[in-house]
């Protein structure tokens, strides 16, 4: 049996980084040929733990920098004038992009427009809460004020 580090996920094997145990054939004939796994030496083990090591700390980081996002995103009000009747009612709607902008240009946070997410469309001028997510699991509710444009 030979030792091998898997470059990538691999059914039924593990996944990236982990040691596993293959057959000399199977990693010489498949794995390393498909890029999939190289050979397990001490300094390729170390490197691989490093990796990993560097990768948890930058998810960690990630957390962090998304749930201080969200905090000043929640204290956030968003002003977004848009072309209205007298009734009130919008010529069209606020989307995605106008909040995104409008997020951008006052707090500086860069999101994508896939990220916020609006139940019904904005189609009236007032008051509104928009849940954006910030990352994965964090989110934050903003305050969205719609006035008509003058």
């Amino acid at each position: 049996m030979a030792q091998a580090i898997l470059l990538k996920e691999v059914d039924n094997l593990g996944e990236r980084g982990d040691v596993i145990d293959v057959s000399a054939g199977y990693l010489r004939n498949f794995l390393v040929p498909r890029k999939l796994a190289q050979p397990a030496t001490p300094a390729a083990i170390a490197e691989s733990q490093r990796r990993r090591e560097a990768a948890d700390r930058a998810a960690v980081e990630a957390v962090a920098k998304a749930e201080e996002s969200a905090v000043l995103l929640r204290k956030t009000v968003l002003t977004i004038s848009h072309q209205a009747g007298d009734d009130g009612r919008l010529f069209g709607s606020v989307t995605s992009q106008e909040i995104v902008d409008a997020i951008r240009q006052a707090r500086g946070v860069r999101l994508d427009k896939r990220r916020v997410q609006l139940e019904d469309a904005i189609k009236t001028t007032g008051t509104h809460m928009v849940t954006v997510e910030v990352a994965d699991g964090v989110t934050a509710e903003i305050k969205t004020i719609v006035t008509p444009q003058a």
